[in-house]
């Protein structure tokens, strides 16, 4: 297993919306294996496949004592507010405050095809939303609001120049 580099704002393949995983096999295991050990990099509480450069639906998780990855995630149900800093590996340098549901279950397969549910409350719910988001080609920045949208996104330009991929 090698540590995959990131891909960045600006990378097509985080604007795409993931296929689904089908084959349960040695591909989708070595997937799953280069995911859970990128997410142990300190810093790091969730990684999609997108962001490792794969177009599949797949993310992993690394957050208060849980650790994991979930195939083909679907939010089953959100409930509650919860405001507060969001950041993303592939957007460096930026963060931002960003409304996402208290408490998210998702549910989705593991790298067999058996049947996974996570629930997480606070940060973990963040977590969670903000790498099924991923997979949908959805960055958290599209979620931002108001202005801390304006904000974020102005940081953006004068980090990086005429941004590509951010909408609006």
């Amino acid at each position: 297993m090698t540590v995959q580099p990131l891909r960045l704002l600006g990378d097509p393949v985080l604007r795409t919306a993931c296929d689904p995983v089908t084959r349960f096999g040695d591909a989708t295991s070595r997937l799953v294996d280069d995911l859970l050990e990128g997410v142990l990099l300190p810093g790091r509480a969730g990684l999609a496949a997108p962001q490792i450069g794969v177009s599949l639906a797949a993310f992993s998780y690394n957050f208060d004592g849980q650790h994991g990855c979930i195939l083909n995630p679907v939010v089953a149900s959100a409930s509650g507010d919860y405001d507060g800093v969001e950041a993303c590996l592939s957007i460096p340098g930026l963060s931002a405050c960003c409304l996402r549901a208290m408490t998210t279950v998702v549910t989705g397969v593991d790298r067999r095809g058996d049947p996974v549910t996570l629930t997480g409350s606070g940060e973990l719910s963040r977590v969670l939303q903000h790498e099924t988001d991923h997979l949908r080609g959805v960055l958290f920045i599209d979620r931002l609001t108001g202005q801390n949208r304006k904000d974020a996104l102005r940081e953006l330009r004068r980090a990086t120049g005429p941004l590509s991929g951010a909408a609006g």
